[in-house]
Parts: structure tokens; C-alpha cells; sequence
């Protein structure tokens, strides 16, 4: 199995596990997006808590030039250190969402061991809700 292959079975799955996780309050629903044809990945969040309506994507993934492109990644602890435990090098990890899109490996390496990984504005499914997302 090539790369990409597999790289998109990894997303897939992972995708699909997130989608089945539901917050701990309200009438929400996750739903997976996968576009195989153009490579892009995302899950979607819906529903209603407190009166308030709730949507927002908190996931967007793609595949581009043999890479993983994590394009916004709102799950609170984040894709990435999945994505590596699956078996995809961190050199083929690309935080697209921040400047100069470095790959998990250049970021870790730039890094102090003290420092975190990148920090975007993430939220956890009840966080989400709060916010509006």
C-alpha cells in the first residue's frame, strides 16, 4: 500500500472514531466529511444545548503532495500525536494553520523540550458549546 493510501486510511479512521465522541451535555452530534476524490477531511458539529444552536467544524484535514495538512484542529488535544502513534513520520505532518506551515518534525525540533506544540485556538466539545462554535 503506497503512502497516501495509507496516510488516508489513518485520517479515515481517525475521523470516524472522533465522529462517535459526543460532549458530556447537550443534544449534539459530530459528523464525519470525507471527500476521498479531492483528499479532505473534516468533522462537523451540530445540534442544540441550553437553548442555543450549535455548529461549527472542529476538525479539517487534508492530504496534499504525499503530506498531511492539518488545516484547523479544534479536538482538545489534537490530531497530530495520533496521526504519528498510527504510523505517518512527522515529517509528513504539516501544521497548516500556522505561519511558514512548518512539519511536526521542524516544529519539534525548533522547540525547547519545555515548550508545547502549537497552540491555535482549540476547543473541547464542551468548550465548543460555550463558545458558539
Amino acid at each position: 500500500m503506497d503512502n497516501v493510501t495509507n496516510y488516508r486510511n489513518i485520517i479515515k479512521q481517525l475521523v470516524l472514531r472522533y465522529a462517535q465522541l459526543r460532549p458530556s451535555h447537550g443534544d449534539i452530534y459530530s459528523e464525519a466529511v470525507l471527500d476521498e476524490t479531492r483528499d479532505r477531511y473534516a468533522l462537523m458539529q451540530t445540534g442544540w444545548d441550553r437553548g442555543r444552536h450549535i455548529r461549527g467544524n472542529l476538525l479539517y484535514v487534508k492530504l496534499e503532495n504525499g503530506k498531511v495538512h492539518i488545516e484547523y484542529d479544534g479536538i482538545g488535544y489534537g490530531i497530530s500525536d495520533e496521526l504519528v502513534m498510527s504510523g505517518i513520520p512527522e515529517d509528513d505532518i504539516v501544521f497548516a494553520y500556522m505561519p511558514d506551515a512548518p512539519t511536526l518534525a521542524a516544529y519539534n525540533r525548533a522547540q525547547s523540550p519545555t515548550k508545547a506544540r502549537p497552540a491555535q485556538t482549540t476547543y473541547t466539545s464542551s468548550a465548543a458549546v460555550h463558545a458558539g462554535a
